[in-house]
């Protein structure tokens, strides 16, 4: 569970002919999109707002690169859920993205505890 694959479209790639940071971040968010949607969704499930994202770059990525995509829960604080996205061509990891998502009151926007069933939930995938 956790993995996506996708290849680097021409509209991505910079005049260098690697790919545009931004667009890790866009194939991250991706990536974590479909690893949530993997979960049945709960009434006592929170709303969420991105409090951090980052990226850490360790080789550029090119047009039609095959790119692979691994999501994991990173930490699981109270309030907060962690997610490390690794991006891999063939064997060779090639970018690291950390996106932290904050639980919120779905009206006011208030922050919240994680219910315990999602702490639980979290737990199977944390790295």
């Amino acid at each position: 569970m956790g993995e996506y694959g996708f290849s680097v479209p021409f509209r991505d790639v910079g005049l260098r002919g690697e790919m545009h940071s931004a667009a890790y971040i866009t194939y991250a968010e991706e990536a974590l999109g479909r690893f949530w949607a993997a979960r049945e969704p709960q009434p006592s499930d929170p709303a969420f707002s991105v409090s951090k994202v980052g990226c850490h770059l360790h080789r550029g990525l090119h047009f039609n690169d095959a790119v692979t995509t691994s999501v994991r829960v990173s930490k699981i604080g109270g309030k907060t859920a962690g997610f490390a996205v690794l991006m891999y061509r063939g064997e060779e990891l090639v970018a690291e993205a950390e996106i932290v998502w904050s639980a919120c009151d779905g009206q006011s926007g208030e922050p919240v505890p994680l219910p315990e069933e999602l702490r639980d939930w979290l737990y199977q995938y944390l790295d």
